[in-house]
């Protein structure tokens, strides 16, 4: 399970993902089987699937992926969202 926040709203975020996921090439991509307004299941050749949920809170969108065999490409996925600003206790 992997995890990042942004500033993009979810449903930007699971935009970004079914087209992130799709444009892939060959045994990296993966295209959309199931999809909610807070989750999307992508399917990958060989049956491999990609699991994103998405949580609004505070001005920024917690992002959860997961997968058994995509993690390089789940990694990548999150690392093109904009970061949401880190807060800093005092």
């Amino acid at each position: 399970m992997q995890q990042a926040d942004t500033t993009l709203r979810g449903a930007a975020v699971l935009t970004a993902a079914k087209e992130f996921f799709g444009s892939r090439s060959g045994i990296y991509s993966a295209f959309l089987e199931k999809e909610g307004p807070t989750h999307l299941v992508l399917r990958g050749q060989g049956g491999e699937e990609i699991v994103l949920g998405v949580a609004e809170s505070a001005g920024r969108t917690q992002v959860t992926g997961s997968s058994y065999l995509f993690d390089q490409q789940v990694a990548r996925f999150l690392s093109t969202l904009p970061p949401a600003a880190v807060e800093q206790s005092v």
